[in-house]
């Protein structure tokens, strides 16, 4: 990248359950003397009350991070990262990410995100200020291997479910609690349009619950709705 098109100071936050993560991407990034970490969290429910008190440029997103101490169900990132781009339209989300699996990737960039890191790519985790660079001055990075296997895969996949839908299952995944008024609130839709698209989403997974449903997505892989821990 020309030096000239770099911005004089990038401000990045973090978020990312695991310590040991967050250690290794602050000690490379304040490496570079253009960049600055400015905030870090481990829980969903810090990122927007982070956002708000941080000028930030680049936000490093985990997935599958807990809600928070008390819920730990994942946090409805599907749901978060639209709402991130509209409140917050200067920032940049790279993700960083065990998942690589192509319907999982391709709704998170879909829903707003600008960079998808695997974490077992170690050349990209070591070159994390010059991804981060390039994210912040408006370009997009992938780890090589997610080139083919989103090109391998046919993009119908994703369209099993709209993705009001899948926002609506990750809602109710994130907070089981959650009646239908609620997760209406939570959506901005009135709560005949949260039933709606709950008895679609339902219908079109062919099942009749709310643990059915997050069952039947793990199936079909859409784990951004319930992601399972990696390795099992």
């Amino acid at each position: 990248m020309n030096k000239m098109s770099q911005p004089n100071h990038i401000k990045v936050a973090i978020l990312d359950d695991h310590i040991s993560a967050l250690d290794s991407y602050q000690m490379r990034l304040t490496a570079n003397k253009n960049i600055e970490v400015v905030a870090t969290a481990h829980f969903g429910d810090e990122l927007e009350g982070m956002l708000d008190q941080h000028a930030v440029d680049v936000l490093i997103l985990d997935v599958g991070v807990p809600n928070s101490a008390e819920n730990r169900n994942p946090y409805p990132i599907l749901h978060i990262i639209p709402r991130l781009r509209e409140k917050f339209p200067q920032i940049h989300i790279l993700i960083i990410s065990m998942y690589e699996q192509p319907t999982f990737v391709r709704f998170l960039l879909e829903a707003g995100a600008t960079g998808y890191i695997v974490k077992e790519d170690q050349e990209a985790i070591i070159r994390l200020p010059e991804i981060v660079t390039s994210v912040s001055t408006g370009g997009i990075y992938l780890s090589g291997r997610l080139h083919n296997l989103l090109a391998q895969t046919s993009n119908e996949e994703s369209r099993m479910l709209s993705r009001r839908q899948q926002e609506a299952i990750s809602l109710i995944t994130a907070f089981p609690e959650l009646d239908t008024d609620h997760l209406a609130k939570r959506m901005s839709v009135a709560p005949s349009t949260a039933r709606n698209l709950l008895s679609r989403a339902y219908k079109r997974l062919g099942v009749h619950s709310r643990g059915a449903a997050a069952h039947r997505a793990r199936e079909l892989g859409l784990q951004i709705i319930f992601p399972e821990e990696p390795g099992k």
